[in-house]
């Protein structure tokens, strides 16, 4: 039987060796790959194409979401499991959204990450069970016409919010996505005026609260 190629992306090293030697004690899966951040994943996805890449929701350098997109319009045969924390609706259903065939809790039991792996190798969708009653919650809310917060933004808006919570200056956000200051501060004034939000903090509060970023990568007293 062809292995279950699988690529491992996490920005902890010693999560990526125990969620590692977990996959290794599953027969027919080999893990060919490990990235510590959302470029590094990209970037080997593309040189590797593996079957199924296992992606931290919250990683810096590049929004895992944005990951997960270009992997569904450009490589659609490598199915992504998102592994997360959090169970809430915000981070499931913006995972699915962006193309994940799978939303596995890190608190899931070890059993429980070879039924994901096998289901959507198969191609079929895997959900932690803490997390489908938020599948569910959001049929609801879409019915009534009401949008998610992140859904008012745009790709690039994402990604420089991500950066500004990571505590990158605004020199550093220019250099990163080759744009000029002067863009950097536009885009910030947009994101605080589609998020009603009006200082650094709350963008950082805010993007830790929809998954953009975890609690450790954050820097709230970074000036931008």
């Amino acid at each position: 039987m062809k292995p279950i190629r699988v690529l491992l992306a996490d920005d902890h090293a010693l999560v990526r060796a125990g969620i590692r030697a977990l996959l290794q004690k599953i027969d027919g899966v080999q893990v060919v790959g490990e990235a510590e951040n959302g470029r590094e994943a990209l970037e080997l996805i593309e040189k590797l194409k593996p079957d199924l890449a296992l992606l931290d929701i919250a990683m810096p350098e590049l929004d895992v979401l944005t990951v997960a997109a270009r992997v569904a319009q450009e490589f659609p045969e490598v199915r992504i499991i998102m592994l997360s924390m959090h169970s809430d609706q915000e981070y499931v259903i913006r995972a699915l959204r962006a193309g994940a065939k799978g939303y596995l809790l890190k608190g899931a039991r070890s059993s429980e990450l070879e039924l994901a792996v096998t289901a959507v190798a198969r191609g079929e969708t895997y959900l932690s069970p803490a997390a489908v009653i938020h599948v569910v919650d959001d049929v609801v809310r879409r019915a009534k016409g009401e949008p998610a917060p992140l859904d008012r933004l745009t790709s690039r808006q994402r990604q420089v919010l991500q950066l500004i919570a990571e505590g990158n200056t605004r020199k550093e956000i220019a250099q990163k996505l080759k744009v000029s200051s002067k863009t950097v501060d536009t885009y910030r004034a947009q994101l605080m005026n589609h998020l009603n939000i009006h200082d650094t903090a709350g963008l950082v509060r805010f993007a830790i609260s929809v998954g953009l970023i975890s609690a450790h990568d954050s820097d709230p007293s970074s000036d931008n």
